[in-house]
């Protein structure tokens, strides 16, 4: 029975925290790739959550994240009592705590897919995010494109073209229906648009449907209403 009891004391203590409106705090949306991630994702789960958002690259920047965590970086959610940064640990946290919105596919073989693509995302392209930094606001911004950087958007090409070839017929999200993939990749769509990087016909369809997206369009507009600059993330001409 004590056993019993404890385990119900602790699930009691993870349904009160559930029960709690989330809070999420966040960068600016014109250049904050990594709050882009987890706040598309509850938004386009339909999760109420309440939104905090913090000025980068100011003085008062590092005391004002350091109020939430000590990791000293957004994203940051905070579900009652329990604290979660990183936006990849974030969306695994969602998930699991909203196991309703399915937001990994159902399929095994296809959800151990979605989780590989979506972590080679948070851990690679490294050419990408030095040179093609989200920046919402810019449009028709050229860069010079090395050797590293091409392999990077080629790779992206070839994992939204294989996404289309399997699961294309479902619907135009990566795998059928929204997914933590596509909000691991969104950002990535800002990039090639900004940049006006061309794609074919078979990875293309991908930028058109996330751009068609509610949550997509008020992330935008937001971005455009901000008047901060980053001069580091100005990249291009």
């Amino acid at each position: 029975m004590l056993v019993n009891a404890r385990w119900f004391t602790i699930g009691s203590k993870a349904a009160r925290s559930n029960a709690m409106k989330p809070t999420l705090v966040i960068g600016n949306k014109n250049y904050s790739s990594w709050s882009l991630r987890p706040w598309l994702l509850m938004k386009e789960a339909g999760i109420d959550f309440d939104e905090r958002r913090i000025l980068l690259d100011m003085p008062t920047t590092k005391k004002e994240i350091a109020a939430y965590s000590e990791a000293g970086r957004v994203p940051i959610l905070q579900l009652g009592d329990v604290t979660v940064w990183d936006s990849l640990a974030i969306a695994e946290t969602v998930a699991e705590r909203w196991p309703d919105k399915q937001l990994w596919p159902e399929q095994a073989d296809e959800r151990a897919h979605a989780r590989a693509i979506s972590a080679e995302m948070h851990s690679g392209f490294p050419y990408l995010r030095d040179c093609m930094p989200m920046n919402c606001r810019a449009m028709g911004r050229k860069v010079s494109i090395p050797d590293q950087l091409a392999e990077d958007i080629d790779r992206v090409i070839d994992i939204w073209a294989e996404c289309h070839r399997h699961y294309g017929d479902r619907g135009g999200w990566l795998f059928g229906k929204f997914s933590v993939a596509d909000a691991m990749y969104a950002p990535v769509v800002l990039r090639l648009r900004t940049y006006g990087i061309n794609l074919p016909e078979s990875a293309g369809y991908y930028p058109h449907r996330l751009l068609e997206s509610e949550a997509m369009q008020e992330w935008l507009a937001a971005a455009e209403c901000e008047t901060e600059v980053i001069d580091a993330d100005e990249k291009g001409h």
